[in-house]
């Protein structure tokens, strides 16, 4: 059974998900490939990268190092997190008798900060 980690400032139902799995967490970043650290980087909620590992064997298991591999991981990743924001939604109507602020207004999660930006600051 995994060790479930709740730290005092959570306030999503997050610990009623996912099970978050010890360790050393910028250790387990460094030891993911880019592309999957920068989704980590992306993701709406802190994605705990130790979980982010295990995921990351378990997908090398299936495909290899590979792109697909990546690829697959990530795909499960957007999946954990639209998970998240529709439990996060969920109870905020459930609280609140009304739908979560962001989604109401059909907000996005913000992602590819590579882009430049638009305005020069000169």
């Amino acid at each position: 059974m995994p060790t479930r980690i709740q730290h005092s400032n959570e306030r999503t139902p997050r610990h009623e998900i996912w099970h978050r799995y010890e360790g050393n967490e910028w250790a387990a970043f460094d030891q993911l490939p880019p592309s999957i650290r920068q989704r980590l980087h992306e993701h709406s909620y802190d994605a705990w990268s130790v979980n982010a590992l295990k995921l990351w064997h378990h997908y090398k298991r299936i495909y290899g190092a590979t792109q697909r591999a990546e690829r697959a991981l990530i795909r499960y990743l957007d999946y954990c997190e639209r998970l998240e924001r529709e439990a996060f939604a969920a109870r905020y109507t459930a609280r609140y008798g009304a739908t979560l602020p962001h989604d109401a207004a059909m907000g996005t999660v913000l992602r590819n900060h590579t882009a430049p930006c638009p305005v020069s600051h000169k």
